[in-house]
């Protein structure tokens, strides 16, 4: 028998494919066929460990040096480096001594292992470097037209777009403002503030109010006769409706964040 026929017959024994015997080696399929048809001639010991490693035989036999196909005994590549250790001695021990069953057993434990070591790092979350901040994830939502942050503007119900707003922030639309009445919470002209839809608001919270056909950004107070919608910009004076005057005041939504705008 050739080196190839003798690779041939061991992987057909051991009921191994071209593909399971090429992925255990690391190689291509095309590599195995050219080992098995003897197109490499005088194969180095580099080449001929591996493979008797997974055909669970050695070198010697491989070579034609031997016919013992199984001489684990005698052969110290086998049985000094899979082994010598703790956990190589146990799966022997398991076998009873029986050098070709326990090697088989021991390569399939760490095939498990480097399958679940695969799997681990590719579920493993990238680590943040020192000095950055990760990003949070992000959602599209509408862009609705614009809003005054100063003297009351028509109110644009045309979508112009998306805009992105933070996976968890509880959020349907976010407006970009127009003015400077807001400037002493933080929101300047161009900023967009994401809006959840809700009809009402406690008092001091920042909303989008429609009054008629126009809408605003303030602070909204209801009094017992009065709705005081506040500006956070001295030079501004408050919106006041009076109670005849209430009913053309409607509470779009409640400001739950904005984010300064550049471009």
């Amino acid at each position: 028998m050739t080196v190839g026929d003798r690779i041939r017959a061991k992987r057909q024994d051991l009921g191994l494919s071209v593909d399971e015997l090429a992925a255990r080696l690391g190689k291509n399929r095309a590599t195995v066929y050219r080992y098995e048809k003897g197109d490499i001639e005088n194969m180095p010991i580099s080449v001929l460990e591996p493979l008797a490693q997974v055909l669970q035989t050695t070198p010697s036999y491989l070579i034609g040096w031997t016919d013992d196909a199984y001489d684990w005994e005698r052969d110290l590549y086998n049985r000094k480096d899979n082994f010598a250790s703790a956990r190589g001695e146990a799966v022997l021990e398991t076998y009873g001594g029986d050098y070709s069953k326990a090697w088989k057993a021991l390569q399939e434990i760490e095939e498990d292992q480097a399958r679940e070591a695969a799997k681990m790092q590719k579920n493993k979350k990238p680590t943040t470097p020192p000095g950055f901040m990760p990003l949070p994830k992000m959602k599209k939502v509408p862009l609705i037209g614009a809003i005054a942050c100063g003297e009351p503007i028509t109110a644009i119900q045309n979508r112009e777009g998306d805009v992105n707003a933070p996976e968890d922030m509880r959020c349907d639309f976010a407006l970009k403002c127009r003015g400077d009445s807001m400037i002493g919470a933080g929101i300047h002209i161009g900023d967009v503030v994401y809006i959840r839809i809700q009809p009402d608001v406690e008092n001091g919270e920042i909303a989008a109010v429609r009054i008629g056909e126009e809408a605003t950004l303030k602070r909204v107070y209801l009094h017992s006769d009065y709705i005081e919608l506040r500006p956070e910009n001295s030079a501004f004076e408050s919106i006041i409706r009076r109670r005849e005057d209430m009913n053309d005041v409607q509470i779009e939504g409640k400001a739950v964040g904005w984010m300064h705008w550049v471009g």
